[in-house]
């Protein structure tokens, strides 16, 4: 069943909205093709996400995350960067692209150049979510339990909305900082802070 943000519903083309089969992945790279200016996900079970362009807001935050986790990982050298125009094809079949994510050197290079222009098979070690005024909060944690089930080490889910941060971590319960200043990631992104009202 294709799921989608209604508030701009208008933006989707209707035979999107109505969707109710599952979808290949060869049907969801020609959406992918045809439609450029929407951002598609596939869940495990085939079920197409149709998400429309962000609003302005969103898109501010999400630009900000990823200049500042780039500028780290250019500094750092040990793993690469994506932004959320990149799909990951995860173990479980489905096909995501998180806001903002890393992914250790040695394992980027361990694919093919087919494998990285396609959806990589492959899960980012480290993911980010950032909630826009559409988003439940019920289907982001279900997200992000899915990275990491399927390979990540550590999530960022940001709520800028209630100024709240979970944090997500392999083998521990989630931590919830409310209003942080400033947020590490320790001890998998060894210097890189957050500085959270340049997010807020």
């Amino acid at each position: 069943m294709s799921r989608t943000h209604s508030h701009a519903d208008q933006l989707i083309p209707p035979h999107l909205i109505g969707l109710t089969r599952p979808v290949t992945r060869d049907e969801f790279a020609e959406l992918c093709a045809e439609y450029p200016d929407l951002r598609l996900e596939l869940t495990s079970s085939g079920d197409l996400i149709v998400m429309p362009p962000t609003g302005s807001q969103t898109g501010r935050r999400n630009s900000k995350l990823n200049s500042k986790l780039d500028i780290w990982a250019s500094m750092d050298g040990t793993g690469v960067t994506f932004s959320a125009l990149a799909g990951f094809t995860l173990p479980n079949g489905a096909i995501r692209s998180p806001d903002a994510s890393w992914l250790r050197r040695e394992r980027w290079e361990s694919l093919s150049d087919e494998q990285k222009e396609s959806f990589a098979p492959i899960c980012p070690d480290f993911v980010i979510e950032l909630r826009s005024r559409s988003d439940t909060l019920m289907s982001l944690h279900r997200k992000m339990k899915e990275y990491l089930a399927n390979g990540a080490s550590l999530g960022w889910l940001i709520d800028p909305y209630d100024r709240r941060f979970y944090i997500y971590r392999t083998g521990e319960e989630v931590t919830i900082l409310e209003d942080p200043t400033v947020v590490s990631g320790e001890p998998l992104l060894p210097g890189f802070e957050l500085q959270m009202e340049e997010i807020w």
